[in-house]
């Protein structure tokens, strides 16, 4: 398989991460491997790896690693393979792959079968599966890597515990065919899922050119947090301070520094512009049952 490149976090989940480097050196033992040592290289291998005319270019890590090989791709014409191997392994989840399953996985990445799923961005930065302004990329923000390291993904509840007495921010909310609306916090989804196996937006659907956006209206950090709890652990809530709508172009500002996340990771603050390219990433994918 010379026309597959492997990109892997070798940091990803670290106490599994030397088996499962083991493991994906034997598996991809035909393919050129390139493990990353610091954030933003894995955009700048794929970006490489395509320029060179690589096929199929592999994401070994988390859903961090997936975002930077998407950038580095995107535009290429190179088709994604994926390996999970984060904590959380979302955008993988919502494809259908096997959870922490690399061999199975790898038998994906040697087929021909491939799904093309819209591409969203943010102020031109490429997103796979869900971006947030406020509220999630503030936690994200003040999550320190010492809180992490200390504490896994626990460490983000604590964060958001220590920001949820704050006064939230005012945001502007403009999008195509709809009125402007304010709100204190917004998520956009691609897939379905947020969070883990949480189905949070439920009519999101993969490559249906549309953005899939939860906008709170002035609500406080901590009625949030219990809407977000309610909606994660039992059956759909509707509230008239929760507006859900479907658009291909969204644009949220805000008189403050409001920042703003794509797939768990921090891009910078509002204003910020979302497109979305419909059926533009080509992915190595389960075939459909």
């Amino acid at each position: 398989m010379n026309n597959t490149v492997v990109i892997l976090n070798p940091a990803a989940n670290s106490e599994r991460a030397k088996r499962w480097r083991g493991q994906v050196e034997t598996l991809a033992s035909n393919s050129t491997i390139c493990a990353t040592s610091h954030p933003g290289e894995a955009e700048a291998l794929a970006r490489r790896a395509a320029n060179e005319g690589f096929e199929k270019i592999v994401a070994a890590g988390g859903d961090g690693t997936i975002n930077e090989v998407v950038n580095g791709l995107a535009g290429s014409g190179a088709t994604l393979g994926l390996l999970p191997m984060g904590t959380v392994n979302v955008f993988a989840m919502e494809l259908g792959l096997p959870s922490h399953n690399l061999e199975l996985c790898w038998q994906i990445i040697e087929g021909r079968n491939t799904r093309l799923v819209d591409l969203p961005s943010a102020n031109g930065k490429h997103f796979v599966q869900l971006a947030g302004v406020g509220l999630d990329a503030q936690v994200v923000k003040e999550t320190s890597a010492a809180l992490k390291r200390n504490f896994g993904p626990l460490s983000y509840l604590i964060s958001a515990a220590q920001i949820a007495a704050r006064q939230p921010p005012r945001l502007v909310i403009e999008s195509e065919d709809n009125p402007v609306r304010e709100g204190s916090f917004v998520l956009i989804g691609n897939g379905r899922r947020y969070g883990g196996p949480f189905p949070f937006f439920k009519n999101a659907v993969m490559d249906d050119g549309l953005l899939d956006v939860v906008a709170f209206k002035q609500l406080g950090y901590l009625e949030i947090i219990k809407y977000l709890q309610d909606v994660f652990f039992s059956s759909e809530i509707k509230l008239p301070e929760v507006e859900y709508f479907q658009t291909r172009h969204l644009r949220i500002s805000s008189d403050e520094e409001v920042p703003v996340e794509l797939d768990g990771e921090l891009m910078g603050n509002c204003p910020v512009e979302f497109r979305v390219q419909p059926r533009t990433l080509r992915v190595l994918a389960p075939a459909a049952v």
